[in-house]
């Protein structure tokens, strides 16, 4: 199938070739159609699937034709990266309509944004925190949208925005086209749904399953030994450009901070980081100048980097679709990618669920031997790690590298002896 076949105005057709598309996903084909024919749509498809060019090139069609310089379409997303995101795509694949897009996020000034709205432009993507405090200083009206976009919806439930979502709703008018883009549906988003949309049409591509492109290995590790490891993982590797998740913000800069002290080229993205810090360390992620980043899954929705080799799940996700988000971000445009999760003996459970919903088991790894200081692992011994309850029974030795050696073998095995019980 070809772009060609949806029949797009040739001023979009240059926005495509532009964005050098060549044959359409298999999001794209499935919810291409409904929207073009003005229906509401909900989509459920995991990141990398190019959702994004399936909502804003029928959208494009649409706005081609009626008014201009009014606000007639408008793109609500969770975070500051994915609004920008997806006006970066609009401007490219409207470069040839003279349609305008402008964004609007908190935790920068407003009178920019104040600016360009008033200048004209059709399409808004928003943050609701900032569309909202617009709204009430009367900068912006959305009486004349026609089409309401929520992206990334499980988000806006994550981050507490569904009460400023039901608020923004109120104030679009109910003949409209509205359309809910999520990676996951869980009832709260799901009840939200039913209450906007209209005999929807129900896009579902794989949104539980990673990519094929992307191999998953497990390293059984004891959390004392996780940044040891991760260091000597990189020092052994071709890692030409990696994303590490850790679970808090503080954990994310603490690493990031230790990695920069030991020589590699890295930074963090996380919640605690204005909005400037968080552009430059996006930025210098995507032109290379980092070549590790950091990050806490709130702060990492929108990043959208092609050619990222390797992802690492530092800490194992909460829940088996966090996975299949975060390992998104690898393997993209039929490139290859691996994902890497660094388990403790508490993480096994989650360990199965992943592994059930992969369809496979990850592909276990021994830890290389990674040098790690002697006094670590004997606190570790004293506090009753990994290192007293060794498959050979044995205390370990402070020898560095041939003690950290026997003990990760010896944890992994563990961990295999122990999911074969469960079974």
């Amino acid at each position: 199938m070809s772009f060609k076949d949806f029949n797009f105005h040739p001023k979009i057709s240059a926005g495509i070739a532009a964005c050098s598309y060549t044959s359409p996903t298999p999001i794209q084909k499935e919810a291409i159609p409904p929207i073009l024919a003005g229906r509401d749509l909900i989509g459920l498809a995991q990141t990398g699937t190019g959702k994004t060019a399936a909502f804003v090139l029928p959208l494009l069609q649409r706005l081609l034709s009626g008014p201009r310089k009014k606000v007639r379409a408008l793109i609500v997303a969770p975070t500051r990266e994915l609004a920008e995101q997806i006006h970066d795509n609009i401007e490219k694949m409207a470069q040839e309509t003279g349609i305008r897009s402008v964004v609007i996020y908190g935790g920068v000034g407003k009178q920019p944004q104040i600016s360009r709205i008033r200048s004209g432009a059709e399409i808004v993507v928003a943050c609701p925190g900032r569309l909202l405090d617009l709204i009430n200083e009367k900068v912006i009206t959305l009486n004349a949208v026609e089409v309401l976009i929520l992206d990334e919806a499980d988000h806006m439930f994550d981050k507490g925005f569904l009460p400023d979502i039901r608020r923004i709703i109120r104030l679009l008018p109910k003949d409209r086209q509205s359309l809910v883009f999520s990676a996951t549906m869980p009832a709260e988003i799901r009840h939200l749904a039913e209450e906007i949309l209209r005999n929807p049409a129900a896009i579902q591509i794989n949104h539980t399953l990673p990519a094929p492109t992307i191999s998953h290995a497990l390293f059984q590790v004891a959390k004392e030994q996780k940044t040891s490891l991760l260091k000597s993982i990189i020092q052994e590797r071709d890692m030409t450009s990696t994303l590490v998740f850790t679970r808090t913000k503080h954990r994310a800069k603490s690493l990031a901070l230790h990695l920069q002290k030991a020589g590699y080229s890295a930074a963090s993205l996380q919640g605690n980081l204005s909005q400037q810090k968080r552009q430059q360390a996006l930025d210098g992620f995507r032109d290379g100048t980092f070549k590790i980043l950091v990050a806490t899954d709130i702060a990492a929705r929108g990043i959208d980097v092609l050619g990222i080799s390797h992802v690492i799940n530092y800490d194992v996700p909460d829940t088996a679709e966090t996975y299949t988000h975060r390992t998104g971000r690898t393997g993209r445009a039929t490139k290859s990618g691996q994902a890497l999760s660094f388990a403790s003996r508490e993480d096994s459970k989650m360990i199965s669920l992943i592994e059930h919903n992969l369809g496979q088991k990850m592909l276990r790894e021994v830890p290389p031997a990674f040098a790690c200081e002697a006094e670590e692992c004997v606190s570790e011994e004293k506090r009753g790690g990994f290192s007293r309850q060794m498959a050979t029974g044995k205390r370990p030795t402070t020898d560095g590298n041939s003690r950290c050696r026997r003990s990760s073998r010896s944890s992994s095995s563990d961990f295999e002896i122990k999911r074969r019980v469960q079974r």
